[in-house]
């Protein structure tokens, strides 16, 4: 439970300072469609930064082991989607995007798990 707090405060502050530096220092760079890219990333990024830390409270309320289980799929759903397109962004590696809905279906269910964990638990 401690862990995803943690990770989800971390990950807050590191999705502001990419999504800073996509707006700012990727501009004269990258064209827009990249820039969007990045901005796609670092918009799911910190949305699920704060979601782990409303996984991590709630586990924390409920302590169910189901609910830290979804809080790290959430996570390295996070890493995965939101890494692959920075990765894609910087280094021009298109083949990066085939990587990127593995990240996004570990999301949905990192969600999934998140819900059946509220309905078994709450």
């Amino acid at each position: 439970m401690k862990a995803l707090l943690v990770l989800g405060a971390l990950n807050a502050a590191l999705a502001v300072i990419l999504g800073a530096f996509g707006a700012h220092g990727l501009k004269s760079r990258v064209d827009d469609a990249m820039l969007t890219v990045w901005s796609t990333a670092s918009h799911y990024h910190l949305y699920h930064a704060l979601a782990l830390l409303v996984v991590g409270l709630l586990a924390r309320q409920f302590g169910a082991a189901s609910m830290v289980t979804a809080g790290w799929v959430l996570f390295a759903g996070m890493l995965v989607f939101s890494g692959s397109l920075y990765v894609l962004v910087l280094s021009g590696q298109k083949w990066l995007g085939a990587i990127t809905p593995l990240g996004g279906t570990a999301l949905i269910i990192g969600w999934l798990m998140l819900a059946w964990s509220l309905f078994k638990n709450t």
